[in-house]
């Protein structure tokens, strides 16, 4: 963990200087360069001292850099087909899943499938049939739904025109192997 470079960056960040951050937390200008170079690792009490002058939550300054907000910008999405579906994969974290389903008129996902995980819908466009097990809904534009995703489900669009659905699934034991 590169705690000191994570402490240093935000405080240049935010324009405090060393002598600053020494007078704020009462630690000594040595002490916080030493934690800044990775020389040393703050007490947890020192290291809520650092993050409340810092102005951050304290278990911020512990995540690991792959654990920090994860930024996929529009014109750097992925785009894939499934059964003439275009997904759009808007961002992934942990065993959460974000897309854009488009799904041309009459299309859908195939046979109703399962998988492990939860699943929520909302109707960005357009009409689908929602179904699993007993329950068969049809939504529009602005409803949303969800399910676990282990037991058999099925959506189609239903209407002459375009169908969007932005899909979220998660998985605690990775992502769901669909689309």
């Amino acid at each position: 963990m590169d705690l000191g470079t994570k402490i240093r960056s935000i405080r240049n960040r935010k324009k405090i200087t060393i002598a600053q951050m020494s007078e704020g937390t009462g630690l000594s200008k040595g002490f916080i360069s030493n934690v800044e170079n990775n020389n040393t690792s703050p007490s947890i009490n020192t290291l809520q001292a650092i993050a409340s002058y810092l102005d951050v939550p304290m278990p911020y300054l512990l995540l690991e850099k792959e654990q920090h907000m994860r930024v996929v910008k529009k014109d750097k999405r992925t785009y894939s087909t499934f059964n003439n579906l275009k997904i759009e994969h808007l961002t992934t974290k942990g065993g959460l899943k974000m897309m854009i389903v488009e799904f041309p008129p009459g299309g859908s996902m195939g046979e109703a499938n399962a998988h492990e995980g939860e699943e929520c819908h909302l109707v960005l466009k357009g009409k689908i049939l929602a179904e699993q097990g007993e329950d068969s809904f049809i939504l529009e534009e602005g409803d949303s739904f969800s399910w676990n995703a282990s037991v058999p489900h099925f959506v189609k669009n239903i209407s002459d025109e375009k169908a969007i659905v932005l899909i979220s699934i998660y998985s605690d034991t990775g992502l769901a192997d669909i689309f």
